[in-house]
């Protein structure tokens, strides 16, 4: 009898222990970096202007995919966003994209909009209730019984607020009419350490003037794809009510979120015990600004102002807790703006002009035709058409009738190459295309019908045009540095689905509830 105890005291001895070693073990803070329109191909182009401490310490000490897979249609900022910090696609999480059409009032709602919650330090109403799974950071607030510290940084709401999750301590984004750091009522207070640098370190502090220029001398830059090396210079405050809205399209914007987040990790109490705490920073490298060469001037000096802020933060958390205490992952939400009708014409590329009021027009003169009188066309956007469900009951027709006839009679249009139908992709047969498409559905708030229109083409909205439509993606890199992931740059495509349950099996929580997906290692 004595000898068993001994045994059960030894047992549990040694449990103890290993859980006390297993919690040692965790990283003190996770920082998750979101660029948005990052590309492993510009990352390679620019790699001689880089110092030894950003992307070169990431590529050389990390576990590096240089491609990352969406398997969605029409990305975005916000539909790719979501999908990497919960795992699923937008069928499961809900954000269909930046914006959709909200029957209630007929007008577009940004993803993120909800008149429940009233903003710090802006008019915008949000709060992340869009989003119908949880995140990895509300999975780690749930692990640790809400004590795990989470804020999240971007240069827009959407991002700030899909980073977040739901259980964050704040959501934080750059108000583009005053030029302060916002937040939502729908968080916790707003962090006083925010208040504090809007009143003593605003942006219109530091920078009368403000304007982009190059960093380096011109002809310290790589070739451009033209092959000329002319020097630029971007005004970015405008006059009226959105005063800093350019900010937000260049890299000055990457430099004031790396502001922010030192400030952050000086202030905020993170990674100051033994409870992981998780950082979301997103950041831009998009060329809303520049020409829409691939090797612009503006681009390089996109990239390598991005450099200096990702060795700015390394250097930041390497300070504060080491980074053997910390994971760092990089992201990129996987798309590029496609070129302009004109450029394409002038390449002899084909192109062409939908216009989406034109059609739907059109298509309710069809049904008319075909069912009798009524508005059977309820609302459109970004491709999407919605019918009149309440009519159709009254005049008791098959909504699957109605919707495929309308498919066929769309499928007509030039320019249109696919239209697909809500009860086909909810009740249909499976095909690996099809699939696609239906991962980037919500029965919610996806329209009836949803067209694809030909590569190149542009699409029109209230004579204005929207974008070119563009189905390539560009090679975007997922990178992991710190432990478990070790030093190995893979060429074959990581999902994007995959990344936030691999994050949560690196620090032994659940993953979000809405995602399927296998992690990236074993």
């Amino acid at each position: 009898m004595r000898g068993l105890i001994t045994s059960i005291l030894t047992a549990i001895a040694i449990t103890s222990l290993q859980a006390q070693v297993a919690q040692t073990n965790r990283p003190k803070v996770i920082v998750g970096l979101n660029v948005d329109q990052l590309s492993t191909e510009l990352i390679e182009a620019y790699w001689n202007l880089y110092s030894e401490e950003g992307f070169k310490k990431l590529w050389r000490e990390g576990l590096v995919y240089t491609d990352t897979e969406f398997s969605l249609v029409n990305r975005d900022r916000s539909n790719t966003t979501a999908t990497l910090n919960t795992g699923a696609t937008p069928s499961v999480h809900g954000i269909i994209g930046n914006e959709w059409l909200d029957l209630s009032v007929m007008q577009p709602r940004s993803c993120v909009f909800d008149p429940n919650f009233m903003g710090n330090n802006t008019p915008l109403s949000s709060s992340a209730t869009n989003l119908l799974s949880s995140t990895i950071t509300d999975e780690l607030k749930l692990s640790t019984q809400g004590r795990a510290l989470v804020y999240s940084i971007a240069p827009f709401a959407d991002m700030a607020i899909l980073s977040a999750g739901h259980a964050a301590d704040a959501a934080l984004w750059f108000n583009q009419e005053t030029g302060e750091w916002a937040g939502s009522t729908y968080y916790s207070e707003f962090p006083w350490w925010v208040n504090k640098h809007n009143e003593q370190n605003p942006i219109y502090y530091r920078l009368n003037n403000i304007e982009w220029t190059p960093s380096l001398e011109t002809e310290q830059y790589n070739i451009s794809s033209n092959g000329k090396k002319k020097a630029f210079r971007h005004s970015l405050t405008n006059s009226g009510q959105n005063m800093y809205s350019k900010v937000v399209n260049s890299p000055i914007i990457n430099d004031e979120v790396t502001i922010l987040a030192k400030e952050l990790f000086e202030s905020s109490g993170v990674a100051e015990d033994d409870i992981t705490d998780f950082i979301q920073l997103n950041f831009y490298a998009g060329n809303e600004l520049g020409t829409n060469e691939g090797y612009s001037l503006e681009l390089q000096d996109t990239y390598l102002r991005l450099d200096k802020n990702i060795a700015e933060l390394l250097h930041t958390v390497d300070k504060k807790v080491g980074l053997k205490n910390a994971i760092f992952y990089l992201t990129s939400t996987g798309y590029t703006q496609g070129h302009s009708g004109s450029q394409l014409k002038e390449h002899k590329i084909p192109t062409g002009e939908f216009y989406l009021n034109r059609c739907t027009a059109l298509l309710n003169m069809y049904l008319m035709a075909t069912y009798g009188e009524g508005q059977y066309v309820e609302g459109y956007y970004d491709l999407q058409i919605y019918l009149n469900h309440q009519l159709l009951e009254e005049k008791t027709l098959s909504l699957t009738e109605v919707q495929e006839k309308s498919a066929e009679f769309l499928s007509q249009f030039s320019g249109v190459n696919e239209v697909y139908y809500s009860t086909e992709l909810l009740l249909g047969s499976w095909n690996p295309y099809k699939e696609v498409e239906r991962n980037s559905y919500h029965k919610k708030r996806s329209g009836d019908l949803s067209i694809e229109v030909l590569p190149g083409w542009e699409i029109i909205e209230n004579d204005k045009v929207q974008r070119t439509v563009n189905y390539s993606a560009i090679m975007s890199p997922t990178i992991f540095l710190g432990a478990p992931f070790k030093a190995e740059v893979i060429d074959t495509p990581i999902n994007a689905e995959a990344i936030a349950p691999t994050i949560a099996k690196s620090i032994r929580i659940r993953a979000p509830n809405g995602s399927k997906a296998k992690t990236a290692f074993k």
